[in-house]
Parts: structure tokens; C-alpha cells; sequence
């Protein structure tokens, strides 16, 4: 079964320093039939303009990843972390019994584009940490490369859940295959580009959640190849 979750319809709000769309249920944005998808709580692509950013702010018992789609996001937090998030890069921050962060982007011209992912952690009051690595282009182009897990394997970062983040980049018709294993759940998030997710047409923004299915993603943009997510959950 796949439930499309169209770009058009999620969550908006446009700050004028931030322009922010919500995939679930996120700030002043509410909606009961989209409050997330099993541990995968939020997906917020931000547009934050030159020189304008988030203050220093808390979080607590919560996972979040930071994907930067272009441009720079600058980060520093209380853990002592102060670093720059960039495309290739995966920024996780354990937030667990509690760390205050600030992200600033930088530049002085042009805005920084960027995924905001949240996912709820399987235990609370962990102690706070943070990792970021590094993803090539040619690691992820026609390739589900793994970006997050549970235990770290593969070289990608460690989310406290057991969930998998795979990041691909697909030129036209290049394809990627993906099998659930039984009772687990996935959800499809399309960053940039468009794809056919099991021949059904999603562009940039949209999602897609599914359950015990068998996988294809297929590239279908001559001009710009796309980079899409997809979240393997229980």
C-alpha cells in the first residue's frame, strides 16, 4: 500500500527571513492525520536568507538530522560543537536530556536550502550527542546509500531507533531497488528532481509511506537529477 503525501498540501509558513514547508504536523501547523509516520516524526524543508537564522534554542529527547540541500548552515550548541552543515553532509544531534543549539546561515548573499528531519528516539534521557559525516555524489548517484542508522553501520551516523536512512541521487532512468522486510514500514521523501516510486510520479516535496513493499525508485528528469530519502522504520 502507498499513501502519497503531495508537496502542495503540506504545512506552510513563509517568516520572511525563513520560508518553511511541513511535511507532519510542526509548529503553529496542525493537522491529525499527518502527526508523522511510525518513529519518523518531522520533515521541514527551510529556506533561511542570507544572514538570518534559528537563535539559540532547546530540544530534548528527540533525534535530528540536518541535510543541507545547497548552501552552508553554520551550527554551534551547548555540547561545544560549532561547525558548517553543507550539501554531502549529515549532521545528527542526539538531543536527549537536553542540549540548546543555535543555526545561522552564513552567507552574505544567497540563502541556505536545507531538510530538517526529526525522529523520535527508542529511549529517553540519553545523554546528549552529536556526529556529522560526510556522503560523496558518487556514493549516493544510482545508489540507496545508508546516511543513518541504529547501530552505524556502513559508515553513516548513529540514530538512537531502529530506523535506516538511505540517500540516492538518480539521473534519468537510473533505478534503485529497495526490499522491506516483513512489518517494517518506509517512508519516501523526494528533495530534489522527480521519480516514478513504484511507477506512481512524485516531484520535489512530495512523500510517499509504505508498508511490506517491494521498492523501485526510477529517475525520470532529464535536466536535474534527483536526490530522494527513504526511511526503512519499524
Amino acid at each position: 500500500m502507498i499513501a502519497l503525501r503531495p508537496a502542495t498540501e503540506r504545512g506552510h509558513a513563509d517568516h520572511g527571513w525563513l520560508n518553511t514547508y511541513h511535511s507532519f504536523s510542526f509548529a503553529d501547523y496542525y493537522d491529525p492525520r499527518h502527526m508523522g509516520f511510525r518513529a519518523l516524526r518531522v520533515i521541514n524543508e527551510d529556506w533561511v536568507q542570507p544572514g538570518r537564522g534559528f537563535g539559540t534554542h532547546g530540544h530534548q529527547d528527540m533525534e535530528i538530522i540536518t541535510y543541507v540541500l545547497e548552501g552552508a548552515l553554520s551550527h554551534k550548541d551547548s555540547m561545544g560543537n560549532a561547525s558548517a552543515i553543507r550539501p554531502g553532509e549529515v549532521q545528527r544531534m542526539s538531543a536527549g536530556t537536553g542540549v540548546r543549539h543555535s543555526e545561522y546561515n552564513p552567507s552574505p548573499a544567497e540563502p541556505v536550502h536545507l531538510l530538517q528531519i526529526w525522529i523520535q528516539p527508542n529511549q529517553q534521557g540519553l545523554e546528549p550527542s552529536y556526529e556529522q559525516k560526510t556522503f560523496s555524489y558518487q556514493e549516493k548517484l544510482g545508489k540507496l546509500r545508508l546516511v543513518a542508522s541504529e547501530d552505524g553501520r556502513d559508515g553513516s551516523v548513529r540514530i538512537h531507533q531502529d530506523a535506516s536512512l538511505y540517500a540516492s541521487i538518480l539521473t534519468k532512468d537510473a533505478s534503485v531497488l529497495h526490499q522491506l522486510e516483513p512489518d517494517r514500514h518506509a517512508y519516501v521523501h523526494v528533495a530534489s528532481g522527480s521519480v516514478l516510486l513504484n511507477g506512481k510520479p512524485l516531484r520535489a516535496g512530495d512523500g510517499a509511506a509504505l508498508t511490506s513493499e517491494k521498492i523501485e525508485l526510477l529517475g525520470t528528469n532529464d535536466d536535474e537529477p534527483a536526490e530522494v530519502l527513504l526511511f526503512d522504520l519499524t
